[in-house]
């Protein structure tokens, strides 16, 4: 049986698991995906021992950048942007080879490309792996871009520094921030709401709640909202192309 899995923390409300595992057994495939929930990557070698079937991993919150230097290989694009959510695992004898790549970038493309036609500006929430992704896509998309930090020297704003003008210049603006995901479904993104328009797209990469609180806020005032199912899906079948290739 080949394994693969997840790693990241916490992972109590993971959508990789469950997709996988209704594709394996919807597919009839011999094939299982774990969780393993670390909090460090010190752990990632016990389980690269522990585990000798397993053949590939997705990465999330808060390894998407921090795993690059444990790795061996990574794809060009992961490699630009420096963020993996996805690695490959070769195994030579005793040891293994892990190649990293990004398929974030392609299920956040196929998520806002229709959507961003007359946009000139994009706010990003956020400056981890998520949110190099969705920055690579949308300035291939021609949009310019600034991130939204709680530290002053990693974004081009922090929260306090936002004012309604700024909302009103960034007609698009994606969360990737894990705030506002279940159990903590209160919480949303500390922005002027009131700026935002019938103009605006609120992308939420989030999936679960499928509304959250940030989205809400965007539809009581006419936005266009997005959630991140779709992203997380196409994800998902990427990381499976590349570990069959």
């Amino acid at each position: 049986m080949r394994k693969f899995g997840l790693i990241g923390y916490p992972l109590s409300h993971s959508f990789s698991k469950k997709y996988f595992t209704e594709k394996f057994e919807a597919e009839g495939l011999n094939a299982e995906y774990c969780n393993f929930p670390i909090e460090s990557l010190d752990e990632l070698e016990d389980i690269l021992r522990s585990e000798p079937d397993l053949v590939g991993l997705n990465v999330t919150i808060p390894y998407k950048t921090a795993i690059i230097p444990l790795l061996d290989n990574l794809t060009k694009c992961a490699a630009s942007i420096q963020s993996v959510n996805t690695i490959s695992i070769e195994r030579i004898g005793n040891s293994w080879n892990l190649k990293g790549s990004n398929t974030d970038v392609v299920g956040c493309l196929e998520s806002i490309e229709k959507h961003v036609k007359g946009h000139d500006m994009a706010l990003i929430l956020g400056t981890g792996g998520a949110a190099k992704a969705a920055y690579h896509i949308l300035e291939e998309l021609g949009l310019e871009c600034n991130f939204v930090s709680r530290t002053p020297d990693e974004g081009d704003f922090t929260y306090e520094d936002l004012t309604p003008e700024d909302i009103w210049e960034h007609s698009i603006i994606i969360n990737c921030t894990p705030i506002g995901m279940f159990p903590k479904v209160d919480a949303a993104p500390d922005i002027p709401y009131e700026s935002i328009t019938p103009e605006h797209v609120l992308f939420d990469m989030i999936y679960n709640p499928a509304e959250t609180l940030f989205l809400k806020n965007g539809r009581k005032r006419g936005a266009t909202c997005i959630n991140g199912l779709q992203m997380l899906e196409r994800q998902a079948e990427e990381s499976w192309k590349i570990w069959n290739s």
